[in-house]
């Protein structure tokens, strides 16, 4: 018998294990316990390109769920789904809360993914582009994450929400980008409080081997 909020059969999550929109949807599966199946995508071999993947993604790219024959791509609404239907108490139904954590999701979908991510992107795979601005977006968007940490031990209050587990994975790894985090000090410490959360996970660090 399938227990309540919780999905009739493993969840496939169709990814890539150095993405950190992927990493976020696999970190919130295991923060909130449900059951999945991770299915590595070959990206260096155009397998996001084929006729098969874009039956489940016109826009060709990871990632990916399907859940029971619910097939949804993008990250946020991945975590939006998934929060909604198993887990609820990560994306509260307060209005006001909603309206929060859909202001990270903009941060996550703009400065986060224009700095970190994309300096990130630029030393590990295209190295001769100039990360410069990307730098400067992501010091811009840390300097308002840490000020807001002031307040409160996560992004919205003192429980941690989706806006958390989207905003994480591009900023545990900003390093990889050459972008600091010694001088954000707030940020830091969120970070060890997510990653002491039950359930959680690590996205590999650049240069070993994916798990």
């Amino acid at each position: 018998m399938t227990m309540p909020g919780q999905p009739s059969q493993p969840i496939i999550l169709y990814g890539f294990k150095r993405s950190g929109h992927c990493h976020r949807v696999e970190l919130f599966l295991n923060l909130a316990q449900l059951p999945y199946r991770y299915v590595e995508v070959n990206l260096s071999g155009g397998e996001h390109k084929r006729p098969e993947f874009l039956a489940m993604n016109r826009f060709a790219q990871v990632p990916v769920i399907d859940d029971g024959g619910v097939v949804l791509a993008d990250s946020n609404a991945i975590l939006v789904y998934l929060a909604g239907r198993y887990a609820p108490r990560w994306y509260p139904a307060e209005v006001l809360q909603h309206a929060q954590i859909q202001r990270w999701f903009s941060a996550a979908a703009g400065l986060l993914a224009f700095g970190p991510a994309m300096a990130r992107a630029i030393a590990l795979f295209r190295p001769t582009e100039d990360a410069r601005d990307a730098i400067t977006r992501a010091h811009r968007l840390f300097a308002v994450m840490d000020a807001e940490l002031v307040q409160h031990q996560y992004l919205i209050g003192n429980q941690p929400t989706l806006a958390d587990i989207a905003m994480y994975s591009y900023t545990a790894h900003a390093p990889e980008g050459k972008v600091s985090l010694e001088q954000f000090a707030n940020i830091q410490t969120w970070l060890s409080r997510i990653e002491t959360l039950p359930g959680f996970i690590p996205m590999p660090i650049a240069g070993t081997q994916p798990v």
